[in-house]
């Protein structure tokens, strides 16, 4: 009986610490969707009222709740608005690294983007969407490394 009582509360627990894991990223507001990089540079911050988005590794983020670090005359405003990835990943503000080409970063660049983009802006930004770049390849065609159901908040219904 007593080990019956122990497998109970194994799954508990064990149901209980998956709800923990599940909750460790940010909530999106609306269903995520794919975004052109035109269509991102109208989130750039510079309308008031309009969301301010970055994508990082090709993943959109509602930035607009830092917006005196994104938002219009901000210091990071430079981000916002496209994909970002190579500056966050040399903590730069160059505009030739406002760009989501990381060839030729180091690994210590790769650690950095890695640790900033699952440290920071998915703990702490909403996602929104993910680039064309992150579904498709250069040419067009799906992307075979992009699976929608290992990403967060990502419903396929709500996309496509």
């Amino acid at each position: 009986m007593e080990t019956v009582h122990m497998c109970v509360l194994f799954v508990l627990l064990t149901l209980t610490l998956g709800e923990d894991v599940k909750l460790k990223y940010k909530p999106a507001n609306k269903p995520v969707r794919l975004f052109t990089e035109e269509e991102l540079k109208r989130y750039d911050g510079r309308e008031e009222g309009q969301p301010i988005y970055m994508a990082v590794k090709g993943v959109v983020f509602d930035v607009t709740e830092g917006k005196e670090f994104y938002g219009k005359d901000a210091p990071y405003n430079a981000l916002v608005g496209k994909d970002s990835t190579r500056a966050v990943a040399k903590m730069s503000l160059d505009p030739a690294d406002l760009t989501s080409d990381i060839t030729g970063l180091t690994e210590e660049q790769l650690e950095s983007l890695e640790g900033v983009f699952e440290g920071t802006y998915k703990k702490k930004y909403p996602i929104v969407g993910y680039t064309a770049s992150r579904i498709l390849t250069a040419d067009g065609s799906p992307n075979k490394d992009f699976k929608p159901e290992d990403q967060p908040h990502f419903k396929i219904k709500d996309e496509f």
